[in-house]
C-alpha cells in the first residue's frame, strides 16, 4: 500500500515526524517500518516530550549498582551480596476500557520487568485513582481493577504487601492503575537487556503471539474520548500461570550461562525489544518473523512486530548453547524458538516467508537515538488565581467536631481499604515473609539474612494540583517518612508521573514544576531516581486528571527486628506530636470534602524541616525508645490517632492547643509530623533525646475510650467499625458481596 502523511497520522505520528523518517531513512517507509516508528516513537515508548526534563533528576550516587535508564529496572545494593530491583509502571489507558485485563498485564508486566533482570521478584504495591465512589462507573472500574490485581497476582505467587487508593472527580473516565514490583538478585545472577556477538542467536520464548495488545503503546499515547472503546483490541489479555513458568524458566536458564541478554517484550512488542537491545549493544539482528510461535493464522508483519501479547521474552543467546535452553523451556511447557539472529551492522531486517518486510536502523527507533525529542511550552494554571484568593478566616470553625470526624473517617480515600486489600494476598509465596503488623510502609524480610525491605507507593495529587513544586516535594518526603517511621533507611526512588496532554501548556507547567519538586527533595533525602514512567495524556474533554507523581520507594532495615509498627501498644502510654503544628487546612480532605472548598493552597511544608523529623525519628527507633510511629496524612492528627488505636482495639485522649484553630489541629494536614508512643518509664530518656526538637506531649493511650478535650467521643471499637465498613457501604450490597464472599 502506498504511504503518505496521511497513513502517518492515522497512526498517531505527526506530519513532520513522517518527514524526520523520511530523512533518517532516506527515503518512504514501507507500512511495516511506519508501524514500527509509530510504536517505538510513541509517548509511551520514546518519552519524547518528557526525556530533556527527566534527565534532570538525580539518576545516579547512594547505592546504585546501574544508572537510570540503562536496564529495565531499577537497582541497587543491599549488602551481602544482594541487590533490589524494583519498578513501577502505569497501565491506565487499558485499565479505563478493561479495567479487569488492563489491570491484570500491569501486575504481569511490572514483574516482568524485574526478573527480565534475572531477580525473583518477592512484592508488589499498586497505586489507585478512581472518580466518585457512588457512581455506578467508579464502582465497576474499582471492583474490575482490584479484581485483575488480585487474580494475577495472587495466581503468580507474589504479595501484594502494600499500596494506596484515592477517589476524586478528576479521575471519573481516567482512573490510574500503577502497580510496583520489587525482587531480589544475587551479585553476579543479572542479565541485561543488550544483545551481543555477531551470529548469535536471538530466541523467542514464552506465550504464542496474537493479536491482543496490537497498538498498544501508541493507544495509550492519546487522550480517552467516548470512542476509546473502539480501541478495546489494543487491551492485553493476560495468563499469570504462564508467566508463572516463565518466570521460573528463565531464572533457570540464567544458570546455565548460555544467556548474553534478555528484555521482556511489554509496551510495541517485537520492535521494541529487538530495538532496544540492538540499539544499545550496537548492533543489528536479522528476524523472521515466520518463525514467531502464533496462536492466530496469517497474522501480517506489521501484526506480529507491534503485537503485545502478555508473557514473552526476547532472549540473545550464546551461539552453540540453543538446544541447552530450549530443552529447559520444553521441561516447563513453554514455547521456545530460534526466530534470527545478531548482525553487526546495526541494522533490523524483518523477513516473512524470506521476503524483506522492513529494515530500519535499530538506533532510529529508541528513545536516546533517533527518537525525537521536544520540549512543550508552558505557563502558570490559570486556576492558580483562585488558589490564591483562599482565605482560611473565611472557613469558620464548626461547633460539633465530633461531627465532622464521624463524616471524615467515612470517606473512601481515608477509610479502611479492607473490601479491596482482602482480595490480595499478601503471604502468599516462600521466599519473603511478612508479619502484617502494621506499619507506615510495609516491610519485607529477605529470605536467607536478617535484613527487611520496606516499600511503599505514595502521592498526594491533590497537594500537587495546589502546588506542583511543593506537592512533588511532598510525595517524596512522605514515602520517604513512610519507610523511616516503619524503622527503614530510604534507598531510592522508581516513579509513574501521570498527567494530562503534554501540549497543553498548563498541564506541561505542572510537569516542569513537578520534576523540579522531586529533584530537589531526592537530592536532599539520597534517594537517587532510578527509573519509572510517564503517563501523559491522561485526559477527556472535560479536563486532565490532577497530576499525580506516583512515588515508588524502598528502603533497608539491615536487621528486620528493627521494624517499628504505627500502633499503641498498652494503655498508660503517653502520645506526643513530633514536628510543628500549624493553623493549616490547606488542601486537606476536611476542607475540600466536608467544607466543600475546591481550591486552596498545599499545605504547610518545609524540606529542612522534613529532613530533620525524619533524622530524628530514626534516631528514635535505634535507641529503642517509642512504642510506635506513625505520621500524619489524610484526614490528619485526628484519623492517625484512631488508625494507630484500631490494631489493638485501645484509644486516646487528648487535648487541643490554644492558639491554633481546633479544626486545624484536629484535621490539617501540615506535613512533617508523627505521632508516636512512649512508655512511662522512658519519658526522661525520650525528652532528653529530643533536646530542642519541636514536640509535644498531646495525651495518653487508654484502655478503649476516646476523649478530645475531656469530651466522650465513643470507644474506639465503634470508630473501628465506621472505618472499617465504609467502602463496602459505598458499593451495591450484591457486588461487595460478591467479591468479599471470592476471598
Amino acid at each position: 500500500m502506498e504511504v503518505t502523511v496521511n497513513t502517518a497520522e492515522q497512526l498517531r505520528l505527526s506530519a513532520e515526524e513522517f518527514e524526520l523518517i523520511r530523512q533518517k531513512l532516506g527515503r518512504t517507509p514501507n507500512f511495516n517500518e511506519l508501524c514500527a516508528f509509530s510504536g517505538m516513537w510513541s509517548e509511551h515508548c520514546s518519552y519524547k516530550n518528557s526525556i530533556k526534563w527527566l534527565k534532570k533528576l538525580p539518576r545516579e550516587g547512594g547505592r546504585m549498582l546501574v544508572k537510570a535508564g540503562e536496564e529495565n529496572a531499577g537497582l541497587m545494593d543491599i549488602g551481602d551480596g544482594l541487590g533490589i530491583v524494583f519498578k513501577i509502571e502505569s497501565h491506565n489507558h487499558p485499565s479505563a476500557i478493561e479495567p479487569f485485563q488492563g489491570a491484570a498485564t500491569g501486575v504481569g508486566g511490572i514483574h516482568r520487568d524485574i526478573f527480565t533482570m534475572g531477580a525473583r521478584p518477592i512484592a508488589a504495591l499498586n497505586s489507585l485513582r478512581f472518580g466518585n465512589l457512588e457512581e455506578d462507573k467508579t464502582q465497576h472500574l474499582l471492583s474490575g481493577v482490584v479484581h485483575g490485581i488480585g487474580h494475577y497476582g495472587n495466581c503468580f505467587g507474589v504479595p501484594t504487601v502494600g499500596g494506596e487508593i484515592y477517589f476524586d472527580e478528576c479521575y471519573h473516565t481516567n482512573p490510574l492503575v500503577n502497580a510496583m514490583s520489587v525482587g531480589i538478585v544475587k551479585a553476579g545472577e543479572t542479565v541485561s537487556a543488550t544483545a551481543k556477538g555477531k551470529g548469535n542467536p536471538v530466541m523467542f520464548v514464552g506465550s504464542a503471539t496474537g493479536k491482543d495488545g496490537i497498538g498498544g503503546a501508541s493507544f495509550a499515547s492519546a487522550d480517552i474520548t467516548e470512542e476509546s472503546a473502539q480501541d478495546l483490541p489494543a487491551v492485553q489479555v493476560g495468563d499469570p500461570f504462564q508467566e508463572k513458568k516463565l518466570l521460573e524458566a528463565c531464572l533457570e536458564v540464567i544458570q546455565t550461562g548460555a544467556i548474553v541478554g534478555m528484555q521482556d517484550m511489554g509496551a510495541a512488542g517485537i520492535i521494541c525489544s529487538t530495538s532496544e537491545m540492538s540499539a544499545k549493544g550496537e548492533v543489528g539482528m536479522r528476524i523472521d518473523l515466520d518463525k514467531v510461535p502464533t496462536r492466530q493464522k496469517n497474522m501480517k508483519a506489521w501484526e506480529l512486530l507491534l503485537s503485545e501479547s502478555q508473557e514473552r521474552m526476547l532472549l540473545v543467546a550464546q551461539k552453540g548453547k540453543e538446544q541447552a535452553i530450549i530443552k529447559i523451556f520444553e521441561k516447563w511447557d513453554l514455547p521456545c524458538s530460534v526466530i534470527g539472529e545478531v548482525t553487526d551492522d546495526g541494522i533490523l531486517n524483518f523477513y516473512m516467508n524470506n521476503e524483506l518486510e522492513a529494515s530500519i536502523p535499530a538506533h532510529e527507533l529508541v528513545l536516546g537515538g533517533g527518537a525525537p525529542q521536544y520540549e512543550r511550552e508552558y505557563r502558570e494554571p490559570r486556576y492558580f488565581e483562585e488558589i490564591r484568593k483562599f482565605n482560611v478566616g473565611s472557613i469558620a470553625v464548626p461547633a460539633d467536631l465530633k461531627e465532622v470526624a464521624e463524616k471524615l473517617i467515612r470517606l473512601p480515600t481515608i477509610a479502611s481499604k479492607r473490601w479491596i486489600f482482602n482480595q490480595y494476598d499478601s503471604m502468599v509465596g516462600t521466599v519473603n515473609a511478612t508479619t502484617n503488623a502494621p506499619s507506615d510502609a510495609p516491610v519485607v524480610w529477605v529470605k536467607g539474612s536478617k535484613k527487611g525491605i520496606a516499600v511503599t507507593t505514595d502521592c498526594n495529587s491533590r497537594y500537587v494540583f495546589a502546588d506542583p513544586y511543593k506537592g512533588a516535594m511532598i510525595a517524596v518526603s512522605e514515602a520517604a517518612r513512610n519507610i523511616v517511621c516503619s524503622g527503614g533507611q530510604p534507598l531510592g526512588v522508581t516513579n509513574c508521573l501521570n498527567f494530562g496532554n503534554p501540549y497543553d501548556p498548563e498541564v506541561y507547567y505542572q510537569f516542569v514544576q513537578v520534576i523540579k519538586g522531586m529533584g530537589d527533595a531526592c537530592r536532599k533525602f539520597d534517594t537517587p531516581v532510578t527509573g519509572g514512567n510517564v503517563s501523559f495524556y491522561n485526559q477527556n474533554p472535560d479536563g486532565p486528571v490532577y497530576p499525580t507523581p506516583t512515588i515508588g520507594m524502598v528502603g533497608l532495615l539491615e536487621d528486620i527486628h528493627d521494624k517499628m509498627t504505627l500502633d499503641f501498644k498498652e494503655e498508660g502510654d503517653v502520645i506526643y506530636l513530633l514536628g510543628k503544628s500549624n493553623n493549616d487546612i490547606n488542601s486537606s480532605q476536611y476542607l475540600s470534602k466536608i467544607r466543600n472548598v475546591e481550591f486552596s493552597p498545599a499545605p504547610y511544608f518545609e524540606l529542612d524541616d522534613e529532613y530533620s523529623l525524619q533524622q530524628k525519628i530514626a534516631e528514635l527507633i535505634k535507641k529503642k525508645l517509642i512504642q510506635s510511629a506513625h505520621d500524619i496524612s489524610e484526614g490528619g492528627l485526628f484519623i492517625t490517632l484512631c488508625e494507630s488505636g484500631f490494631n489493638r482495639e485501645i484509644g486516646f485522649t487528648v487535648e487541643t492547643k490554644d492558639n491554633i484553630r481546633e479544626d486545624a489541629y484536629l484535621f490539617g494536614e501540615g506535613q512533617s509530623r508523627v505521632v508516636v508512643s512512649v512508655k512511662a518509664d522512658l519519658i526522661e530518656k525520650f525528652e532528653n533525646a529530643l533536646g530542642d526538637f519541636p514536640h509535644e506531649r498531646i495525651g495518653l493511650v487508654t484502655s478503649g475510650e476516646m476523649l478530645v478535650n475531656g469530651d466522650f467521643w465513643g470507644t474506639i471499637d465503634w470508630w473501628k467499625e465506621e472505618y472499617d465498613s465504609a467502602i463496602e457501604n459505598y458499593l451495591s450490597k450484591e457486588e461487595a458481596g460478591s467479591a468479599l464472599s471470592s476471598i
